[in-house]
């Protein structure tokens, strides 16, 4: 199987769209599409040799929610609903130290664009820009499990999450963000309509994910479990993924008797509290693990440690943050304007601008353009 970068190497009729292809693939994965055939391909992270591997997931339908009698069942998975989605990639992996720390360094290097006057960000391109996550407070409390960069990253707000996708997105010219829940859960199935990708019993859940059973009381390298039939790793356990959407014990009520699309599947959130996560952790139970369990977030228990005022809007303190994580997407049919993006990357909660413009005036925090030109502005500045 090919892995395409940035050029379609080898492809005389090449498509200008990174990861599709107009032969078909004589092996490996693909999704035929109209543009031609969605491929797996690599994304080098910026400043870095780190690779995200992105995989190809065909449209179709995902039952979001479960069964009153699947074990494990609570009032917010229900009433099922279909979602409707289009093709999509995803990362095949958690997100790594290896791969986050190249953004954990953009702190000290957007500090000296602005020591240099170099890539100024204005009331015009502030669209473009994002922040980076301030040095660890307690760098023993996130790396207490290790550093390896085939660990996932871990302890990280969703703010944080999503201003990693809009860095990534920028500099690599795609569209890369946090899947929402439906498209999470649908590539977690990779086809499945049971309780776990592999089918209704928990047994065979340590083939798969590392959960409380299994993983001796800490997170572990990714890929090192089975993948699913999608060839994804870690969709069952290691850490819980932030997705898109805000918790809600309501379920899925808004949506009840309704055609909707993953557009409109979306929960968009409107307060800082309760974001929700997907896919279970190293130390919760299997049932924990299900395609459809979730898990509410809480800004204030979570930053119980966090000496600053405002609270961090990118770490967390408390140790469940220990198994938070996150993974991205990259759906096939693009968002074009402004307005649309900003609801992946900077959403409209009062609070947390608060927070973030609090800390950028008292030069706690970093912000700089995340454009295609950033890898050669930082080779200049070094």
């Amino acid at each position: 199987m090919v892995l395409l970068t940035a050029v379609l190497l080898g492809d005389t009729q090449a498509q200008e769209i990174v990861g599709i292809q107009s032969e078909r693939p004589e092996s490996g994965p693909f999704v035929q599409v109209e543009q031609g055939f969605m491929v797996p391909y690599e994304i080098t992270v910026p400043n870095s040799t780190a690779k995200l591997r992105m995989v190809p997931v065909p449209g179709g339908t995902v039952r979001l929610g479960s069964p009153d009698d699947e074990a494990g069942h609570s009032a917010s998975e229900a009433p099922e609903v279909t979602v409707t989605l289009d093709p999509f990639w995803i990362a095949e992996t958690e997100t790594t130290w290896g791969q986050y720390y190249p953004f954990m360094a953009m702190y000290d290097i957007f500090k000296a664009f602005d020591r240099e006057g170099m890539r100024k960000v204005t009331d015009t391109n502030r669209v473009h820009a994002v922040t980076i996550p301030t040095p660890l407070h307690d760098p023993g409390f996130t790396f207490k499990y290790g550093e390896n960069p085939e660990l996932p990253a871990i302890t990280m707000t969703n703010y944080a999450a999503r201003q990693y996708t809009k860095w990534l997105s920028g500099s690599s010219g795609q569209q890369l963000r946090l899947p929402s829940e439906a498209e999470w859960e649908y590539a977690a199935a990779g086809g499945a309509t049971t309780a776990y990708h592999f089918g209704d019993n928990p047994e065979k859940l340590a083939e798969y994910g590392w959960f409380v059973d299994n993983s001796e009381e800490r997170p572990h390298f990714v890929k090192e479990k089975l993948p699913n039939a999608f060839g994804l790793y870690d969709m069952h356990g290691n850490v819980w993924e932030w997705v898109l959407d805000q918790y809600s014990d309501e379920g899925y009520e808004r949506l009840s008797g309704k055609m909707v699309s993953g557009e409109q599947s979306v929960n968009w959130p409107t307060e800082i509290e309760s974001m929700m996560l997907k896919g279970g952790g190293w130390d919760d139970k299997a049932v924990d693990c299900r395609l459809a369990s979730k898990l509410e977030s809480s800004e204030e228990d979570w930053k119980g440690e966090d000496p600053s005022r405002p609270l961090s809007p990118w770490w967390y303190t408390d140790p469940i943050s220990t198994s938070v994580g996150f993974r991205i997407v990259r759906p096939l049919k693009k968002d074009v304007s402004p307005e649309a993006l900003a609801k992946y990357y900077d959403p409209k909660i009062e609070d947390l601008e608060f927070d973030v413009e609090f800390r950028l005036e008292d030069g706690r925090a970093a912000l700089g353009l995340a454009d295609p030109e950033l890898p050669a502005a930082i080779k200049q500045l070094k």
